[in-house]
């Protein structure tokens, strides 16, 4: 049995165990048991995991369909900068529709459109193919931000407590795992017995399910309705000029999500052993991805579960200079230098930074929910979308080694926990502020607008 299989294993009983641990001992949240809470939880949480499993079953075939369809490496590697470049403009436009259309419509509209490009899929031409990951980068905009917008709106306007709030984030990352490793097998039995086209299939299946959900059963809400959209964003890039907090957070949010791509993009090659190894365990010169996959899954479960431990204890704000520290210690191996032997302690660190990637989900959308002003939140969230996706569409098109790409993950991580300090500061005496609608958001100090608009 190979290392990989055996720490999946352990993790798995580190994972139960951790969930009993909880049950037994766990602080229960005041609320979390009133049945309009309950009802309120479970329906965000149905919704959201659909969309997710609509992109989960597509991720690990998407590189094997266009093989499949004979398409050029260059061609491949063009479809993909495509999508991640849609993602960066059309998405951020896109995605922000929801602060003046409704939250409601735009994760219809996200249904729609990634059902849009899961037809795509059925066709071998080359444009009809683009056009599908150019609608799908414009969904996965919509899909990082439109449901959290939805929730955080619709949580405060029911009267529901912030403890609440990171509990539902925390189940969230938690079920997200479940689904991601249920869509892999899934999608596996899929393509064996109907070919690459099945996943996309599924997905489609699932997509329309989840928009039918959403049309007849999610209330709508908006940001600011009578505002234009030039409006919103110009009202989004004051915000970010003038509040510190919301600077703060949209880099953290820009580098470490960059990091965490660059890191997907990059481990296969980094944990492949140059030859045959007994660590392969049969798998001559290769690695088992279906069990490292799962590994990291069951990894990011234990992160969501050890934030309800970390809350408990301390705020967001606090504990994620920890992590972040920590996160940027796991990449430094592979930064430094790449040998087979080393590969047992590079997986370790990666497994403990997808358990930082764990906790980072539910914290950022917890700092989010009380720093980010709701009127123009998902306008917000998707401009730091934006140099997210230029960080992978630089990674795509560069033959960087990956030596240097590890490196500047840590470097953009050791800057996230100077980021999350210096939050963490600014933060330590003040309280969220209730808005007049009742929306929980931070307000700036006229000191920090006067200080920012000096600066820019």
């Amino acid at each position: 049995m190979s290392f990989f299989i055996i720490s999946f294993l352990v993790l798995v009983a580190v994972c139960v165990g951790l969930y009993f641990y909880s049950r037994k001992s766990g602080t229960k949240i005041e609320g979390s048991s009133d049945p309009g809470f309950v009802y309120f939880r479970n329906l965000y949480l149905v919704v959201y995991l659909l969309g997710m499993a609509g992109d989960w079953l597509q991720g690990p075939y998407v590189y094997a369909l266009y093989e499949h369809y004979k398409l050029s490496k260059r061609d491949i590697e063009f479809l993909f900068v495509a999508g991640f470049g849609a993602s960066m403009l059309f998405g951020t436009v896109v995605g922000s529709f929801s602060d003046k259309f409704g939250r409601q419509r735009n994760c219809i509209l996200y249904g729609i459109i990634y059902s849009l490009s899961c037809l795509t899929k059925h066709s071998s031409n080359f444009w009809v193919l683009l056009l599908g990951r150019l609608l799908g980068g414009t969904a996965t905009s919509i899909l990082w931000s439109g449901f959290e917008t939805w929730l955080i709106h619709e949580h405060h306007s029911r009267g529901y407590s912030d403890r609440l709030l990171e509990e539902i984030f925390s189940w969230a990352t938690i079920g997200n795992s479940i689904v991601a490793i249920v869509c892999g097998v899934a999608a596996q039995y899929a393509v064996d017995l109907f070919g690459f086209v099945a996943p996309f299939d599924m997905a489609l299946i699932i997509l329309v399910i989840m928009t039918v959900i959403v049309w007849l059963k999610w209330p709508e809400n908006y940001g600011d309705a009578s505002a234009d959209l030039k409006k919103n964003f110009s009202d989004a890039l004051t915000t970010v000029r003038t509040d510190r907090r919301v600077l703060c957070l949209g880099v953290v949010q820009s580098l470490f999500e960059g990091s965490m791509y660059c890191f997907v993009l990059e481990w296969t090659p980094a944990l492949t052993p140059s030859a045959a190894s007994t660590m392969s365990s049969g798998h001559a010169g290769k690695i088992p991805h279906g069990y490292i996959f799962a590994a990291y899954m069951v990894s990011l479960m234990i992160g969501g579960q050890l934030f309800s431990f970390c809350c408990n204890r301390s705020k967001p704000e606090s504990f994620m200079r920890w992590v972040f520290g920590l996160s940027s210690v796991c990449l430094v191996q592979p930064a430094l230098m790449r040998s087979d032997s080393l590969i047992p302690i590079t997986f370790v660190g990666f497994l403990v930074f997808e358990c930082c990637v764990g906790l980072f989900w539910p914290a950022i959308g917890t700092m989010r929910s009380k720093y980010v002003p709701d009127s123009i939140r998902a306008t917000i969230m998707n401009l730091f979308r934006i140099p997210l996706n230029l960080v992978v569409v630089i990674i795509l098109t560069q033959n960087f080694p990956i030596v240097f790409i590890f490196k500047c993950c840590v470097f953009f991580l050791i800057i996230c926990c100077g980021i999350q300090f210096y939050l963490e500061r600014l933060t330590r005496d003040e309280a969220p502020v209730e808005s007049a609608d009742g929306q929980t958001a931070e307000k700036s100090t006229e000191d920090d607008r006067k200080e920012f608009q000096g600066i820019a």
